[in-house]
């Protein structure tokens, strides 16, 4: 199974909330510094978009720093829990959408950010997917991306052999799970981009690039589109 039909048929709703829930403290530290990173870069966005949103874990935590979030994702069950999970939040809206092919109108959002390794959970083509987060961006936005930091690998294959052990996810393969990149017998497979996988990635697109680490767990790739 592939991994954008995983997270459509499998991996979504409450089976992604649970993962979530069975995170060691040191991963929700990491999840917090992520959105707590964000949060500062969003802060004078007017509209912003996330990519594969899931659930809403991030858009409701975020959308209290600015005036309009919309999330998508390939998932309706996590979109259906998404809008329960919102409840009280009416600057939240959710598509069903593949990120990337999007329906939205070029130069669309303030801001548009991908965060949690989504770049290589989403198992669509890494160049296109950059390629829409550009074309919906306004001229001046920001684009944001982010992927796991090498320190914190032990802890990532932690988290990943607990979601294993629930049934979550499928069993490790231990054989083939190493730098980076973690493999299940079920054909699920969880990699990461790095600082030069993504400077290369956004190479072609005439972007102002930096990369940021976070708490030691995360790699931030910001690209700011030109005029």
């Amino acid at each position: 199974m592939n991994p954008e039909a995983y997270y459509q048929e499998k991996l979504s709703a409450n089976k992604l909330l649970s993962c979530y829930e069975a995170a060691p403290p040191r991963i929700k530290q990491y999840l917090d510094a992520e959105i707590r990173f964000l949060a500062s870069q969003l802060k004078s966005k007017n509209q912003v978009l996330e990519l594969g949103c899931g659930y809403g874990r991030v858009l409701k935590k975020v959308s209290q720093f600015i005036p309009q979030i919309i999330g998508n994702d390939i998932s309706r069950n996590s979109l259906e829990l998404a809008m329960l999970h919102m409840g009280d939040c009416p600057n939240v809206a959710v598509f069903l959408m593949d990120a990337s092919r999007m329906a939205f109108r070029p130069c669309t959002f303030d801001a548009v950010f991908c965060i949690q390794n989504g770049i290589s959970a989403f198992g669509v083509n890494r160049k296109h997917l950059i390629a829409e987060s550009v074309r919906v961006t306004k001229r001046n936005g920001i684009i944001l991306f982010s992927s796991y930091s090498p320190k914190i690998w032990k802890t990532r294959l932690e988290w990943f052999r607990r979601q294993s052990q629930l049934g979550l996810i499928g069993e490790i393969d231990e054989e083939m799970t190493r730098d980076g990149t973690i493999v299940c017998k079920d054909g699920f497979q969880a990699s990461t981009i790095s600082n030069s996988q993504f400077l290369e990635l956004f190479s072609e697109f005439g972007l102002n690039v930096s990369i940021t680490e976070v708490d030691e767990s995360s790699i931030f790739c910001k690209a700011i589109k030109k005029e």
